[in-house]
């Protein structure tokens, strides 16, 4: 969760540059066939996943708001640092409370699509029980960061997906890691810290925003790998 204006760079422009290059080095995998069978067994054309991460990254800009806190001293107008990432803040004078968005590349789409993947893939128990696990560890390592909101590591979400994914479900290892990395960060990070944003001099906290964003985001990208490399294993044996 991340304060901020309704619409944003989510991240410093460095890292999202890098963010963009991770995007540039998936395009070159596929195109080299390296992920070729990945998207088959996440249940997506390959075509669709490359634009729905590119759409999370394009998205990432836009927040939709959802309530209003009223009135409290603000903080604005701040270089943040947490973790040894920069985020930007909005120069804001007078707004008047705090404002709680959702934003559309860090919720709204993971979510759309951990639903789908859930459901094609029949990860009933197995995507209940991962998104409960990376949630309540996003959920003890969350904290609350004034001026910012409730901001996580980046390597929190992708590590526990990674454990979590190849421990309960090694043969459909990438789409629960992406189920369970999207939908137990929204839900541990966010979701269950909403009651701590009133006190934060937060002009905007947006639900999967830049503090929980860049962890969703390389947990997408992990997803598709782990795909991959449980395909190509498979197809190697048989």
């Amino acid at each position: 969760m991340h304060a901020l204006g309704l619409h944003y760079l989510p991240l410093t422009l460095p890292f999202f540059l890098i963010m963009a290059l991770l995007l540039v080095l998936l395009f070159f995998m596929f195109l080299f066939r390296i992920v070729q069978y990945a998207y088959v067994r996440m249940g997506i054309a390959p075509q669709y996943v490359l634009i729905v991460l590119v759409l999370s990254l394009a998205g990432s800009y836009i927040n939709i708001p959802i309530m209003h806190y009223p009135g409290e001293q603000i903080v604005a107008g701040e270089d943040i640092l947490f973790f040894g990432i920069h985020y930007m803040m909005p120069v804001i004078r007078d707004w008047p409370g705090t404002v709680v968005a959702v934003n559309v590349g860090g919720a709204v789409i993971p979510a759309l699509l951990s639903l789908y993947l859930l459901v094609k893939n029949k990860l009933w128990l197995r995507g209940l029980l991962g998104v409960a696990i990376v949630a309540a560890v996003c959920h003890a390592l969350a904290h609350p960061v004034p001026g910012l909101g409730i901001a996580i590591p980046i390597f929190v979400p992708p590590a526990a997906t990674a454990v979590v994914a190849l421990l309960i479900a090694r043969d459909q290892a990438g789409p629960l890691a992406y189920i369970s990395g999207s939908l137990g960060t929204l839900i541990g990070a966010d979701l269950l810290n909403l009651d701590k944003i009133q006190g934060l001099g937060a002009s905007m906290v947006s639900i999967g925003g830049a503090g929980t964003f860049d962890g969703i985001f390389v947990t997408g990208l992990m997803a598709v790998l782990f795909a991959s490399v449980g395909s190509r294993q498979r197809t190697t044996a048989s």
